[in-house]
């Protein structure tokens, strides 16, 4: 999926009984021994408590671990054996032996005195323990307060107990195929449903646990699989966990499969998950409404559409029917198979059988579409859109063909599906989404225009099919196991959406775009909230923020710095392997090293343990370089802030297998590079001979920032004023990057940061300039939004100074690379956004041309949003540009608008945006972050975003959910220039009221840590930026 932009699996828990030593002796027998299960009487309760661990086998239907055999044995001694409350399980008498003859021989002296001992024993600990109050025995010790039953058992909604209490399914069962059939009313906005599940048996059961969200189940039935009479099942619904329980009339035996049916009803979603609705109009330039239903399941919906077993690891094949109105098209995964016509003016769309694969895969349309196809070696390849859009297909579907063809030969397996779909959204949260065979995506990432997109339009459109289109093979071929490990599935796919875009579409492809969504990573991974990118996750909300840039550019990062460690080719041959040996399968982490090792056969290279300590610890390195003649003085700690250092989870001793790159000036050949594996935490490099400078991390292939000795900075900036271009331009920036992380960290002073881009007069590289905007951009916002006024136009001041040659030498036409019309766009909207020089004097003069031709007028693409920002501080030009909106078709255009609409001045109108995206008449509710991130980056806009997420908190989160990427970005955005303690203490009190889970999510832990920073950076830093300018 495209949001934007311990390995270990979690235990499968135990169902367990508790031993109450207050209620009369129950019925003993020990089930560890006793292969026989009996069915759970209706008054009859299998509990699971959280302290005692007495576990019942065929309960659970896992095996004991080493505590577990101790604590039976401890129970025994207490003369409690495992229970079952059945009589019928009783074994034999003790202390009688049965003669062969049948007939009991009274017990031998020696007998019954071990007997009398063991009983008198066991009495005296019950009553001894029964005389304590209040006190239940643990391993751990005597606990002052016991648990209820009801404490201890989860309680259905019919207020019977429910059998199983963990977030995770049990693995007794597992499904095998699913015979789906839906039938949504655009009209009512409800659906009809049912569901044939074919489970198969791994372990003896009396009930199936599975999901369901939200789901009106009217009918269960249960059979096993060649039976034709189903019995009707005990159903029970545990909401907490999104789970249903389904009880069998009898056991369910090892290696028998059976099959569930289901009915049910419920109302098509107003969120943006599940099985949704989508308003759109029919033709822009009036106000006919029509109705999409679609559906998203990644990473928890799937169950809100039909009960399933919704975990990623329980694959099956999926048979989708659609029952619709006749005037309606459906499309799913499969190709169509048949259609037939129903009572009432209906059809029913039937679709093959699917592959096998994850329930989350699954996806389903309903609505009017038109399309345009092509055929690639049998693969009908097909982009879908509202009618009046389907001119702006041709694009996407000519570079979905290309890509489709790149990664085939790359990955060295054929696509499996007979056809593959893209479609264009009117109203989606997330970018796009990798539903196998049929790709949903957002208007404004799969739509292209000529006349109306720039050329960083069509590189988003490119990007984002690029990294759909790996999805294919990566997530929904090869499955990661568990959500802590999604960093397989969407690391992976950023990864390779660079690849290919460089590889297939070089003209789209700019060295820079990749290492600035590093840099910014980065400043996120040095915090303390940040995470693991495998890390163990057991809520809804916890796999909801794996959604992270954690997840998606660090593991793509480390990825990268993999590949230029290895040769390429071996990188290639890896992943090939990894493909196919796990193809339909699931993995963790481990595969892929594993994957790797056999491909290199190195017993001196273990890529396993090389990155597990990337993969397993947060954060980053930072790697102090000392230049001392010939040698090379290397150490490395973990870059991390001083910020609560109370609370400070990254640990001092954490080490990393670092693949380091480095280059001198004693290199012949340009651009060069050597190689250095640092594994401890200090080491040295011996050069063949003194060098007068060295540059680390060459490229910024590696995950880690540097920090070199005086005078090897000295030696740095000396160069870059001197010969910038002995470095690459990638090399500049990350220069760049580093020292003003460095200086925020208080490693090296600002004055030097500031000395070092001095250069920059002479630079001509896109790269280098913009990430030198972006640190001196934060600077000034942070001094701005503390209204100091002053000091702001002296910052303004040094970079027009730095800048000044190079905005005056734009042209306000489309032409030059894409490189250069990126630089252009930067270098503009910095002049313009400050009123320097004649910049929107120019930009309002060509609006003014533009509205007075009512928009007849080209205008350049890459600057088409600063002219239409400078034309939206004026009132008539705010008006005329909301009317366009929504007027236009093109949503490359429409998008410029509405951010130009939200970097306005006034107060009001920011207001009404804000309000209006969050009710999704005018404008959708998608946009709602898009407005809402607009307008907080302005002095008018700030705090009023700020006060709108507050007045509208419970709003936004029924909306998108509460851990879901789009509220991330939201909180981030609206707090992260906040640099006082009065915010401080504002933000955490509001997020605190709201409850004890909202203020532990980590994005909100996050934004607190930002403005702790913000306020160290201002503390440390602000005399001596005073005293510089």
């Amino acid at each position: 999926m495209e949001p934007f932009p311990s390995n270990d699996r979690i235990p499968l828990p135990r169902n367990m009984i508790e031993n109450s030593m207050f209620e009369e002796e129950p019925d003993v027998v020990d089930l560890a021994k006793e292969p026989c299960l009996h069915p759970l009487e209706p008054d009859e309760v299998e509990y699971e408590p959280r302290s005692s661990r007495l576990l019942v086998r065929g309960l659970g239907d896992h095996e004991m671990d080493e505590d577990e055999e101790d604590y039976e044995s401890s129970a025994k001694l207490l003369g409690m054996s495992f229970m079952n409350r059945s009589t019928g399980l009783r074994g034999n008498t003790v202390g009688y032996r049965q003669s062969s003859d049948g007939s009991c021989s009274a017990p031998s002296v020696r007998t019954t005195v071990i007997c009398a001992v063991v009983l008198v024993i066991a009495v005296s600990v019950i009553m001894a323990i029964y005389l304590l109050p209040k006190c239940t025995f643990t391993k751990e010790g005597c606990h002052k307060q016991n648990h209820t039953m009801d404490d201890i058992y989860p309680l259905a909604t019919n207020g019977k107990p429910f059998p199983w209490a963990n977030f995770r399914l049990p693995s007794a069962v597992v499904p095998v195929h699913y015979d789906i059939v839906l039938q949504p009313n655009l009209t009512t906005m409800k659906f009809w449903g049912s569901v044939q599940i074919t489970v198969k048996v791994l372990q003896v059961t009396w009930h199936i646990i599975l999901h369901s969200s939200k789901l009106n189940i009217t009918k269960v039935t249960l059979s096993s699989s060649g039976s034709s009479q189903p019995k009707q099942a005990e159903l029970r619904e545990y909401p907490l966990n999104d789970q249903i329980a389904i009880f069998a009339p009898e056991a369910l035996l090892v290696g028998q499969q059976y099959n569930i049916n289901m009915e049910y009803s419920s109302n098509l979603s107003e969120s943006y998950s599940g099985f949704y609705r989508i308003a759109y109009n029919n033709d822009n330039r009036n106000s006919t409404k029509r109705w999409l239903a679609a559906t998203q399941f990644e990473p928890l919906s799937a169950r809100s559409a039909f009960p399933c077993f919704d975990e990623p690891a329980f694959k099956a094949t999926f048979q989708v029917s659609v029952k619709r109105d006749d005037q309606h098209s459906a499309l799913s995964n499969m190709p169509k198979k048949a259609t037939k016509s129903l009572a009432d003016g209906l059809v029913q769309d039937e679709f093959y059988p699917s592959v096998k694969m994850s329930t989350y895969l699954v996806a389903i349309i309903v609505g009017n579409l038109a399309n345009r196809t092509k055929e690639t070696n049998g693969i009908q390849v097909s982009v879908y859109s509202v009618p009046q859009k389907l001119n702006h297909t041709e694009y996407a579907l000519d570079t979905a063909v290309e890509l489709l063809k790149f990664y085939q030969k790359y990955f060295n397996i054929t696509y499996p599906l007979q056809k593959l779909d893209l479609v264009a959204l009117p109203d989606f949260e997330a970018g796009a989404m990798e539903n196998w065979g049929l790709i949903t995506f957002r208007e404004t990432t799969l739509l292209h225009e000529d006349t109306t997109s720039s050329a960083m339009d069509k590189k988003r459109v490119t990007r984002v099919i690029a990294h759909e289109l790996a999805h294919q093979w990566f997530g929904n071929l090869v499955t990661m196991e568990w959500w802590n490990d999604l960093w397989l599935n969407e690391g992976f796919a950023t990864f390779m959406e660079n690849f290919a875009l460089k590889k297939v579409f070089p003209e789209l492809y700019t060295d820079y775009s990749f290492p600035n969504l590093q840099f910014k990573t980065m400043e996120k991974d040095s915090m303390n909230s940040s995470h693991p990118i495998s890390l163990a996750v057991q809520s809804s909300e916890e796999i909801e923020q794996m959604f992270d840039a954690v997840s998606y550019i660090k593991g793509a990062s480390l990825l990268s710095m993999l590949k230029n460690y290895l040769h390429s080719d071996i990188f290639q041959a890896s992943i090939q392997l990894y493909l196919h040996d796990h193809s339909y399968g699931s993995t963790q982490s481990d595969d892929l090293w594993d994957s790797m090792n056999q491909v290199i056969n190195d017993t001196h290279v273990d890529i396993k343990k090389i990155m597990k300590t990337w993969t397993l610890q947060k954060g980053f390195p930072l790697v102090t370089v000392k230049r001392e003649g010939k040698l090379i003085h290397l150490q490395q700690e973990p870059f991390v802030h001083n910020v609560e250092s109370e609370n400070q989870t990254v640990s001092a001793s954490y080490l990393w297998s670092i693949p380091l790159s480095y280059t001198t000036s004693n290199d012949s050949l340009p651009y060069s590079s050597h190689n250095y594996l640092l594994q401890q935490k200090s080491d040295a490099v011996e050069l063949p001979g003194e060098t007068q400078w060295v540059k680390f991390n060459v490229d910024s292939n590696g995950f880690y920032i540097v920090q070199y000795a005086e005078k090897d900075w000295t030696a740095l900036i000396d160069l870059l004023k001197t010969e910038p271009t002995a470095l690459s331009s990638r090399d500049r920036a990350n220069l760049i990057h580093n020292i003003f992380n460095l200086a925020g960290l208080g490693r090296v002073s600002l004055a030097k940061a500031f000395d070092l881009i001095e250069y920059l007069v002479k630079e001509n590289s896109t790269s280098p300039i913009i990430q030198a905007l972006d640190q001196m951009n934060r600077i000034f916002n942070l001094v701005e939004k503390r209204g100091m006024q002053t000091l702001s136009a002296r910052i303004l001041h040094k970079m027009l100074r730095l800048f000044k040659d190079k905005i005056n030498q734009q042209k306000w036409t489309t032409d030059g690379t894409l490189s250069e019309q990126e630089l252009k766009s930067s270098l503009l909207t910095f002049a313009c956004t400050h009123n320097l020089e004649d910049c929107s004097t120019d930009a309002t003069k060509l609006f003014n041309e533009w509205k007075d031709s009512n928009g007849t007028k080209s205008l350049p693409t890459d600057v088409m949003k600063i002219i239409f920002t400078a034309g939206a501080k004026t009132e008539s030009g705010w008006n005329y540009l909301l009317s366009m909106y929504a007027y236009l078709v093109s949503e490359p255009e429409k998008l410029k608008i509405l951010e130009a609409l939200a970097s306005a001045d006034d107060v009001k109108k920011l207001i009404w945006l804000m309000q209006t995206s969050l009710e999704g008449s005018i404008i959708r509710s998608q946009d709602l972050p898009t407005v809402i991130t607009t307008a907080s980056q302005n002095l008018p806009g700030h705090l009023l975003a700020w006060d709108f997420v507050k007045e509208n908190w419970d709003q936004l989160i029924r909306k998108f959910h509460r851990g879901s990427y789009t509220m991330q970005s939201i909180v981030i955005a609206t707090t992260c220039q906040f640099s006082t303690q009065e915010h401080l203490l504002e933000v955490k009190t509001f997020f605190e009221s709201k409850s004890e889970e909202t203020a532990q999510l980590r994005f909100v832990r996050e934004a607190i840590e930002r403005i702790q920073l913000n306020i160290q950076w201002m503390e440390k830093n602000l005399e001596t930026l005073e005293k510089l300018l």
